[in-house]
């Protein structure tokens, strides 16, 4: 299992191909601060809630100083399809190996409908302009839950 990251620790760097397939990596967004979020998989009920709620708060969190990034196992068509589908504005980036997911702890045992299964941990990591985190939360709602970090960073 991976372990999870710390406040304080540095975010691991990463390069994923987004819903277009154009590379994107973590060091794109130097200077900025990064919202990172991990959710199990496209075109899921409480995956899409949480696609549109970044998307709807998009805007918000932008004018705070923050970009969203959402990583998925999923591959870029897939990706492409839900952006289209859900009128998405997030990036959305693709991570099949899952080498990422579980560099960021986000990939690993967990329990789904009372049974220990391996899969991605619902999760989100915050990254500050000097590439450390700020914060990591981890095993945390789809619904709601943008709120919650906009609530807790004072936004």
């Amino acid at each position: 299992m991976s372990e999870r990251l710390q406040p304080g620790d540095t975010a691991p760097a990463f390069t994923l191909p987004d819903a277009d397939g154009k590379q994107v990596s973590l060091a794109d967004h130097a200077g900025r601060k990064v919202i990172v979020y991990f959710y199990p998989a496209a075109l899921t009920p409480g995956c899409t809630k949480q696609a549109c709620d970044f998307t709807d708060n998009l805007e918000f969190l932008a004018g705070h100083g923050y970009d969203v990034i959402g990583i998925s196992p999923d591959k870029p068509e897939k990706l492409a399809k839900f952006r289209e589908k859900e009128e998405l504005k997030v990036t959305l980036l693709g991570d099949p190996d899952k080498s990422v997911l579980e560099a960021y702890g986000a990939y690993g045992e967990k329990k789904l409908y009372g049974k220990t299964v391996t899969g991605v941990i619902r999760s989100t990591v915050i990254v500050d302009e000097q590439g450390s985190v700020e914060r990591a939360l981890y095993n945390v709602k789809a619904t709601g839950h943008v709120a919650k970090i906009i609530k807790d960073l004072a936004l």
